[in-house]
């Protein structure tokens, strides 16, 4: 190996535990403790290392924002593909939203700057367009076998991400008691309203 590349390795070895490390200071303290001197002061690099690799700490939430969406969207896919119908493709890719979102809370709340100060990270990334495919093709399906063929799938596709945004963000939001499982049957219940209301 040259002199060249192994540069170029170790240059993406330091990337990497910028970015693992970061991901064990957020799993360990949450979002709003990162920063640049608690990643350097954990891997022991000068600060100047660390920008030497990202302009910014937003950069280095643009890069897990961009790992939250992809994940997001290869559930969504993956439980989509499960089905034929489009009502079903709908209630497996809410149920997979609300899964993934419950057990991946920390690029939730990035992705959608869930009780955070920021966060625009969803614009401009191709996995957000994938997203809204992914959820607008069947509702497309549904709208063009309904008594209202010219109802706009735009406007359902938000109503659909709505739902299930509002309700993941009350859970994340609120110490409240209520059970997993009754607020897995609310999900359930928005999402069979809102398929009925598209017939």
């Amino acid at each position: 190996m040259g002199i060249k590349e192994r540069r170029l390795r170790e240059r993406d070895e330091v990337r990497s535990t910028i970015l693992t490390t970061a991901w064990q200071l957020v799993k360990e303290d949450g979002w709003q403790s990162l920063s640049i001197r608690r990643i350097a002061d954990a891997i022991e690099y000068s600060i100047p290392v660390i920008y030497d690799h990202f302009e910014n700490k937003e950069a280095i939430l643009l890069e897990f924002g961009k790992d939250g969406f992809r994940l997001l969207t290869q559930k969504l896919q993956k439980a989509k593909d499960r089905h034929g119908k489009p009502a079903d493709q709908l209630k497996a890719i809410a149920e997979a939203y609300w899964d993934f979102a419950m057990k991946n809370k920390e690029y939730y709340q990035l992705m959608y700057g869930v009780g955070m100060a920021c966060c625009d990270l969803e614009d401009g990334m191709d996995d957000k367009s994938n997203f809204r495919n992914l959820i607008t093709e069947p509702i497309t399906e549904l709208i063009s076998k309904s008594k209202h063929p010219k109802t706009n799938p735009c406007l359902k596709y938000h109503t659909f991400w709505s739902i299930l945004h509002g309700l993941i963000s009350i859970r994340m939001m609120s110490n409240s008691d209520v059970s997993d499982q009754l607020n897995k049957l609310v999900v359930a219940d928005a999402i069979e309203g809102f398929i009925k209301n598209l017939a």
